[in-house]
């Protein structure tokens, strides 16, 4: 039975359909089946891999609302073993038409558990807000993944996302767990990231991501090709990255990362931490 690990953090623009995307892409290419589920109304997962909103019949909308079962949605990506559960605009009404819903909170769950069996992982992209649809997804989760910034003002988001972590276990989903926080568009250069890392790890030790996802124009511009990074341009260090946190994902070790192509190479900083790719 596969592992569903919900990506959520109430703001915006910290990676987090990026990383649904490049996580599951890696993980496809190494044989893993993986199901990507899009709940953002503004579906950049579902562009990120060239599937196009306007041709798309049934939506993660259709699924919520009871229109539609999850194995009728489901369209096959053309990248290697992952599939996607494609977002529309008409999730952005979703919120208000769930409010007078019985048994709301467990709609995404109860549509992911009728294909839980049929995949290794499934991913969720939340919106960038703590709303009904995040916590769905939060309720159907087995665990989650926080990506953040390395600045000052994403530590109050973090505290928000965690607080919300904390109803959910608490109320609905006593079994899930807190993955990791993972750093993106991450600058070791700078002072005030590796304070904010320092201080992340001090209140939630073992739970931070060794490895850090660094800026790189080839993260940014593969999703305008409907490409994950690694179909994009394999030897960038965007695709590198996501590599590395795939093998953390895993649980395999980190320090062994030369291929037979000799494309995945990082060195290790001072903290033992992976974010600094080789020039």
């Amino acid at each position: 039975m596969g592992r569903i690990i919900a990506v959520a953090n109430q703001k915006g623009g910290v990676g987090k359909s990026t990383t649904v995307v490049n996580l599951a892409a890696y993980l496809g290419f190494r044989g893993y089946k993986v199901l990507c589920v899009d709940t953002d109304s503004q579906g950049n997962t579902t562009t990120a891999f060239g599937v196009r909103k306007k041709g798309v019949k049934l939506s993660t909308y259709d699924i919520l609302m009871g229109k539609a079962r999850i194995q009728e949605a489901i369209v096959e990506t053309e990248f290697s073993n992952v599939s996607l559960l494609p977002a529309t605009e008409a999730l952005a009404g979703c919120e208000l038409e769930l409010a007078d819903i019985e048994n709301r909170m467990n709609r995404l769950r109860m549509q992911l558990l009728s294909c839980k069996e049929d995949y290794d992982y499934i991913f969720v992209d939340c919106p960038p807000a703590l709303g009904t649809v995040t916590l769905n997804s939060l309720v159907a989760c087995d665990s989650l993944i926080i990506p953040m910034l390395a600045e000052f003002f994403a530590l109050e988001g973090l505290s928000q996302v965690v607080n919300t972590f904390k109803i959910v276990k608490n109320n609905y989903n006593p079994a899930i767990q807190i993955e990791g926080i993972l750093f993106t568009m991450f600058d070791g250069r700078l002072n005030v990231s590796n304070d904010v890392v320092a201080e992340v790890e001090k209140y939630f030790p073992g739970k931070v991501f060794r490895t850090k996802i660094p800026r790189n124009v080839r993260i940014s511009e593969a999703p305008s090709h409907g490409k994950p990074v690694m179909y994009y341009d394999k030897s960038s260090k965007g695709s590198e990255a996501y590599e590395l946190l795939g093998h953390e994902l895993l649980g395999e070790p980190l320090e062994v990362k030369k291929k037979r192509r000799g494309i995945f190479s990082f060195r290790k900083d001072k903290k033992g931490e992976f974010g600094t790719p080789n020039d």
